[in-house]
């Protein structure tokens, strides 16, 4: 079995922790290394696409990241209740015609006793946006802790 601190029930810092995490590996754009985070049997909706299991979520995340190039990713902690989070998000991203979006969204996630993400819905909407309006310049992989979040930049 396998633990991934932090682990329910949340407190706001523990919340705010395993939101700051997920983001991370998110913007590692390493599929092998996110599906860890969740349960072997983990149960996503991602806009109107179902995933369920690791093996499925690797599937997932490699097609994801092999459209959205230079994908750049800010979560911020919405809510949190016992084994439950909400996370609002926006990412920034192009296509290989490079088209610019910015990508806005909300997830719910459930955790199992040992921190492992059970269930993940996610609402998510495309902004086509300008190579000027972008925000996020840090360089590929985790964001740094001096740049600013999502409500400091309006978002």
């Amino acid at each position: 079995m396998t633990t991934r601190p932090p682990v329910p029930p949340f407190t706001r810092e523990t919340a705010a922790e395993k939101v700051r995490l997920a983001e991370d590996g998110w913007n590692s754009r390493d599929p092998e290394k996110v599906s860890l985070a969740y349960s072997k049997d983990s149960r996503w909706r991602n806009r109107a696409e179902f995933v369920t299991g690791r093996e499925a979520i690797v599937a997932f995340l490699s097609r994801k990241w092999d459209r959205e190039l230079d994908y750049r990713l800010i979560k911020e902690l919405w809510a949190h209740d016992g084994h439950r989070i909400a996370v609002r998000f926006a990412y920034e991203w192009h296509d290989d015609s490079g088209h610019w979006y910015r990508s806005y969204g909300n997830e719910n996630w459930e955790f199992d006793d040992d921190g492992l993400m059970r269930v993940r819905h996610a609402c998510i909407n495309d902004l086509p946006i300008q190579e000027s309006d972008r925000t996020y310049h840090w360089p590929l992989g985790r964001r740094p802790d001096d740049h600013p979040g999502l409500s400091d930049l309006g978002l």
